[in-house]
């Protein structure tokens, strides 16, 4: 597969937020992504968890509640377990979708698209020797917000593995990643309001002279916490396209994250602003 900064020079890359969820097909499950895909995402953004046996699984930590209508924590089941248990869709009933196994999910997206893997701090160890037994380690991302600990086990243990900081306000650690033996890719932006750095012009000139992409997320967990300015997918959805994705696109933001993958492949398609 092409590289990250060989793919973006081609178009905007599409994330889709834990794959495509929608009526009866709950999101983190096989067919979620396959539908992702389906609906022109380059990159799928998976949720890792593990089972008291060691098993890793696909699955938003904490979330069984929401997810499984169930009072349980699937991190404390042995695997066994864990792959009986159903999600349920948007009205709380069972449906046939199980949880997937963190090994089957890479075999059967192997060379098909890019992987952001969400909780990589949760098993470092044992997730970065899944990547490497699949052969996938130039297709898979990991983010984290920045710390010298980070650093230090990614240049120990990862250092070919594609790496993001998560930054908010300022991006203090940019030089310090140019110089160490990190696969610095890029920088996730995490930004309330238009006019802060880390949406300026300036910042992100700085950011793709130096060779480093950077990332904007159109999702929403809580309306009352933006995370680009209000750009958002509910605000293209529900104001303006061009107010909400077509902002990003025309920033030259280089990944979107987004909930609504379909639609915003087709808005920007449409608007020109797809194609780099």
């Amino acid at each position: 597969m092409k590289t990250l900064n060989e793919k973006s020079k081609e178009n905007i890359i599409i994330v889709a937020h834990r794959g495509a969820a929608g009526g009866n097909i709950p999101c983190n499950t096989m067919a979620a992504y396959e539908i992702a895909l389906k609906q022109g995402a380059d990159m799928l953004e998976v949720d890792l968890n593990c089972s008291r046996d060691g098993k890793l699984f696909l699955f938003h930590p904490m979330m069984e509640f929401s997810h499984m209508n169930a009072p349980v924590l699937l991190n404390t089941l042995s695997y066994k377990a864990v792959s009986k248990m159903h999600y349920v869709n948007f009205d709380r009933t069972k449906t046939q979708f199980t949880v997937p196994a963190f090994d089957d999910f890479l075999e059967q997206f192997k060379g098909r698209c890019y992987i952001n893997i969400d909780k990589f701090w949760s098993n470092p160890q044992k997730i970065y020797e899944a990547i490497k037994r699949h052969g996938m380690v130039d297709q898979c991302l990991v983010k984290s917000a920045p710390s010298d600990k980070v650093f230090d086990m990614l240049e120990n243990l990862a250092p070919e593995l594609p790496f993001m900081p998560i930054v908010r306000n300022n991006h203090d650690c940019h030089e310090q990643l140019l110089k160490r033996n990190i696969n610095y890719v890029g920088v996730e932006t995490l930004f309330k309001k238009d006019d802060e750095y880390l949406a300026s012009d300036e910042f992100i000139d700085k950011m793709h002279r130096d060779g480093v992409l950077v990332w904007a997320n159109s999702i929403i967990y809580d309306y009352r916490q933006q995370l680009a300015g209000g750009h958002s997918d509910d605000t293209a959805l529900t104001e303006s396209e061009d107010k909400g994705w077509g902002w990003l696109a025309d920033k030259g933001f280089d990944f979107i994250q987004t909930d609504w993958t379909m639609m915003l492949v087709d808005y920007l398609k449409k608007s020109g602003k797809y194609y780099k």
